[in-house]
């Protein structure tokens, strides 16, 4: 997972109407009900069988840090499946995203081709939802996260260094290098 993943899926995460289960037996209680079994949970989370057994029982109540990170990261993704949906569809069709970045952008004018010297920018752009459209669909089909970072510099590109189409017309390309920080916002 990268910083582009991570942001849109907890862009999605807010939209959630009830609350993440908070402590490690519940969220392997819940993962052992959505997955059918300990075994499943098991293999997940590269765990014992034993070991999920124990959780799910309260035995064991504290997870090791690296686990305790998988086990959120596992439960989110399965909680509240239809809220994620709809939130999506929402950002998709009618309200768009809005991207919180902070991080040096370089540019390539279309005259000789050349990138001008890279700027660092904190931007909070407002994305209609065709771009919203764009990252989400990118996302759901396993893009890789330097393809989310791409398709998110020609969303900028577009709505906010050209204006859509009113300003810096020779601009072709826009570059995202050293990303400091990235929020999506539904």
């Amino acid at each position: 997972m990268g910083d582009f993943d991570d942001s849109l899926d907890e862009a999605v995460h807010k939209a959630f109407t009830r609350p993440v289960p908070k402590s490690a037996g519940a969220r392997m209680r819940f993962l052992v009900k959505q997955l059918g079994g300990t075994r499943q949970v098991a293999q997940l989370l590269g765990i014992s069988q034993r070991t999920v057994e124990r959780y799910v029982k309260d035995q064991i109540k504290k997870p090791r840090p690296d686990l305790a990170a998988r086990l959120e990261r596992e439960v989110k993704l399965r909680w509240q499946p239809q809220i994620q949906a709809r939130a999506r569809r929402k950002a998709a069709s009618t309200t768009g995203i809005v991207i919180d970045i902070h991080a040096r952008f370089g540019y390539t004018g279309a005259p000789e081709g050349t990138t001008d010297q890279d700027r660092i920018r904190h931007l909070t752009v407002a994305l209609p939802p065709p771009y919203a459209a764009r990252l989400f669909d990118a996302q759901q089909q396993g893009a890789a996260d330097d393809e989310l970072q791409q398709i998110a510099a020609n969303s900028l590109r577009e709505v906010y260094f050209q204006d859509d189409g009113r300003r810096a017309g020779s601009l072709r390309e826009v570059e995202i290098n050293d990303l400091l920080s990235l929020e999506f916002e539904l």
